[in-house]
């Protein structure tokens, strides 16, 4: 990686928080960023995203203001044009291409993948339409809009019991219910559809449960080691994330053929969506097959979350990846200007 002097600095606008349930776990992924990049090559800011608007600091702590037209950052003394965006932010608008297509337009560099991939990827429904077409297994599922007659018994004929149902376009297991009975389920969709407008009922896929990043590093598209998630409660919720009711374990203690399975198909997911960046791609291992459940491409960036537990173990740093991606964005702006 390149050295700048300390007059070159590029700088580095770490973008946080975000309109969605996730706000604050996104807080703590961006001031992960921030506190990791290398001070000696970047000059760095936070910028919070809220409902209440935007609120920017720089590395002293400083409140700056944003002008969102260029998102020149203005200081007492000077006017500051990012190099990069770096997107922190889970869900509503830094996962969901709301934030990528807006940097898009002003031709400000970011990380990640682009605004229809990131799209795409938060779109539960249509992840799984694409992927189907080429074969990756998954759970049988069944999809209602709001508006939509609900059917119970048509609904379990093709799901069966148990089955979960999940908000199409959220993260962080918000508005996910497992169902084990009929009784339950109306009470289950309706916490979905509190969510979101469109809902996914999935069959229950019952074997190990394993999550692997899959990144661009130093120009190459990199697996990370796998890590198997056993959790104490009925599934990987939001209190098994991120309040430690569950086992992450890295390496997976599976086979090396299984690990050469879930490897492959996550490369081939990465590859046929097009993506760049991060992504987490989520699996159960049912009868020695791994069935995708789904794909996250601004996963948990804390030091406790799961890709960079596995960066880790591949001996990648939190400052090298995060540094990597920074130069990974770079470079692919010079590539397009060619």
């Amino acid at each position: 990686m390149r050295m700048h002097s300390i007059h070159m600095k590029q700088k580095i606008a770490i973008f946080m928080g975000g309109f969605s349930a996730e706000h604050s776990i996104s807080l703590k992924s961006g001031q992960v960023v921030f506190d990791s990049l290398d001070g000696n090559i970047y000059q760095k800011f936070k910028v919070i995203i809220s409902e209440d608007g935007w609120t920017c600091f720089d590395e002293l702590g400083q409140a700056c203001t944003i002008d969102k037209s260029d998102l020149s950052i203005h200081t007492d003394t000077k006017v500051i044009k990012p190099d990069c965006v770096f997107i922190a932010i889970h869900g509503n608008p830094g996962e969901n291409g709301v934030l990528q297509s807006y940097l898009d337009m002003i031709e400000m560099p970011y990380t990640g993948c682009g605004a229809y991939q990131s799209a795409l990827t938060f779109n539960k429904r249509d992840t799984l339409s694409v992927l189907k077409e080429i074969d990756i297994p998954c759970a049988t599922s069944f999809l209602l809009n709001r508006g939509d007659f609900i059917n119970l018994d048509n609904i379990l004929s093709k799901v069966g019991l148990p089955c979960f149902v999940k908000a199409n376009c959220a993260g962080s297991s918000y508005g996910v219910s497992k169902v084990t009975e009929k009784a339950q389920l109306q009470k289950a969709i309706e916490t979905a559809f509190d969510v979101d407008d469109n809902i996914l009922i999935e069959s229950c896929l019952k074997g190990t449960e394993v999550s692997v990043g899959v990144i661009t590093y130093q120009g190459d598209i990199l697996a990370l080691p796998i890590t198997e998630i056993i959790t104490d409660n009925e599934f990987f919720d939001f209190q098994a994330k991120y309040l430690g009711q569950s086992q992450e374990i890295t390496p997976a203690r599976i086979s090396a053929e299984l690990t050469a399975k879930v490897h492959n198909l996550a490369i081939k997911i990465f590859k046929h969506l097009s993506l760049s960046g991060f992504s987490r791609s989520e699996f159960i291992i049912q009868d020695g097959i791994p069935h995708f459940l789904e794909i996250n491409t601004v996963p948990g960036l804390t030091k406790e979350s799961i890709l960079p537990q596995q960066a880790d173990a591949a001996g990648i740093g939190l400052t090298e990846l995060f540094g990597n991606a920074v130069q990974e964005a770079l470079q692919k702006v010079k590539k397009l200007n060619r």
